[in-house]
């Protein structure tokens, strides 16, 4: 029993070492986004679910954190300021689907194709996801929802929702970027982001490692019916929300997991599947309940479950179809180990870059605001 421990914990490291400097080059990139982004008029550019609003909730959750309780915090903090509801949810989707960081780190671990199938399956997702809330939700329904959001309960990283260190004056983006004030920002977004999803990153290592430690292959191809590819490829779009919503590990930390799954036999429906349903886990159905009441909650989780599961089929169907669906299953970090080669040096120079990082997030006042991430919004911080 020491051993097999011993064994998942060595892999949970070496994946954790493998994915460390795209870690912090992501995370960096998404706090310079940020950094630039304002907060101020999300809601007003939220009028409605036509095409252009639901474009901008795009691109303003692909420019947001990817933690997952700041987003759903956020998506509802813009639906009290009078967002449209429908369109707080797309923007809650992009912001843990279409975000930087995500990217990097599903490229790392899996490999470009399954990284185009999520970033272009997310666009998906949010369609049918219109076109289920256009079909079943109800305006009573949706009063009430709004309604016990008005009362302000409060979730997780309300805080960090509400916090808005943008700088939108000073010049031209680059000039921004590199004043005190823009430096400041970068350096707060950086942290906090890294504050907000370290336990889910670390949760994450530590399942896959022993998921990948523990359990026989043989049972993960019965599990997701290999020997039967056709009705694999249906399974997997059904079972990998399932999986995650049990597993309790959401925004870039459910990556590591995929991974295994991946390597355990899931179709490549099922893994994007999987990937998506980080916004249906169950602390985060819990805090839906807090939002908008139970009614609520079980309607987001059923037309959420539909989209992923809809979306992650169609992007099977259509990267099966192109030939893009990979012959190998190598989620290479499974086996990594920790040696002087390219990885390690990059591990040593993004340390390095996050250590000025961290430095000037504790110089300019950093850790108060770190520790008003998870009170109520009403008192949230802004610079």
């Amino acid at each position: 029993m020491t051993e097999l421990a011993l064994r998942a914990l060595s892999m949970a490291f070496a994946m954790g070492w493998e994915i460390l400097w795209p870690l912090i080059l992501g995370f960096a990139l998404s706090a310079v986004v940020q950094a630039v982004v304002s907060h101020r008029e999300m809601a007003r550019l939220l009028p409605d679910d036509q095409a252009r609003s639901i474009a901008t909730a795009l691109a303003l959750g692909s420019a947001s954190s990817s933690c997952s309780y700041a987003a759903v915090a956020l998506a509802r903090s813009l639906v009290r300021k009078g967002a449209n509801f429908t369109a707080a949810m797309a923007f809650e989707m992009a912001s843990t689907n279409l975000v930087l960081e995500l990217s990097i780190i599903m490229l790392a671990f899996l490999g470009w194709q399954l990284t185009l199938a999520e970033f272009l399956g997310a666009p998906i997702m949010v369609g049918l996801l219109i076109v289920l809330f256009r079909w079943s939700l109800n305006r009573e329904l949706l009063e009430e929802a709004k309604a016990q959001a008005d009362r302000g309960i409060a979730g997780r990283m309300e805080g960090h929702a509400q916090m808005d260190m943008s700088v939108s004056e000073g010049g031209t983006l680059w000039r921004r970027i590199t004043s005190e004030q823009g430096l400041t920002a970068i350096s707060h977004y950086f942290v906090m982001d890294w504050a907000s999803v370290w336990l889910d990153i670390a949760g994450g290592l530590l399942i896959a490692g022993a998921l990948a430690a523990w359990v026989p292959a043989e049972l993960w191809q019965s599990f997701f019916l290999v020997d039967h590819p056709l009705v694999a490829k249906l399974w997997g779009p059904i079972v990998g929300p399932l999986v995650a919503v049990i597993s309790f590990v959401c925004s870039v930390g459910n990556i590591p997991l995929a991974a295994v799954l991946w390597n355990g036999g899931i179709s490549f429906g099922g893994v994007i599947a999987f990937i998506f349903a980080d916004l249906i886990v169950l602390p985060v159905l819990n805090i839906y309940r807090k939002y908008y009441g139970l009614k609520m909650a079980g309607f987001l989780f059923a037309t959420f479950y539909a989209a992923m599961a809809g979306a992650a089929l169609i992007v099977e169907l259509i990267f099966g179809a192109l030939g893009l669906v990979p012959a190998q299953r190598n989620a290479r970090v499974i086996e990594a180990s920790v040696t002087w080669n390219y990885t390690t040096w990059l591990n040593i120079i993004f340390l390095v870059l996050a250590g000025l990082l961290v430095w000037r997030f504790l110089k300019t006042g950093g850790p108060a605001m770190l520790r008003m991430m998870n009170r109520p919004a009403a008192m949230g911080h802004s610079h």
